[in-house]
């Protein structure tokens, strides 16, 4: 079977990154947000032997990945893009043919 093959395989790769291989814990935290991280962090200070699973390899959640962080460095390009547009000229500032590149934009947000 699949499992059988993974079972063999994983507690390899776990202790070759650092990871635990144990399989009996007195918590499981699941997802590696905000509360989740703080929460496993208290958690094994406290004595329980915990773990914390996250599904993105990253700590930080949806928020910090993928939510309002990144957003918010598209939101910064965005403003910029207006300035250069409506706000330069007053300056003395000009810049023909202003335009958007996505890729790199989406790149920044990263």
């Amino acid at each position: 079977a699949a499992w059988a093959r993974h079972s063999a395989v994983v507690p390899r790769l776990a202790a070759a990154r650092g990871f635990s291989t144990d399989t009996e814990y007195d918590l499981v935290v699941v997802g590696a947000g905000p509360g989740g991280y703080v929460g496993a962090i208290k958690a094994a200070q406290l004595g329980l032997k915990t773990v914390c699973v996250e599904g993105r390899g990253k700590l930080g959640g949806t928020c910090l990945n993928v939510g309002c962080i990144p957003s918010k460095a598209l939101l910064e390009s965005s403003h910029h893009y207006h300035a250069l547009i409506h706000d330069f000229e007053k300056h003395g500032l000009y810049a023909d043919n202003p335009r958007v590149d996505l890729t790199k934009m989406m790149q920044n947000k990263s």
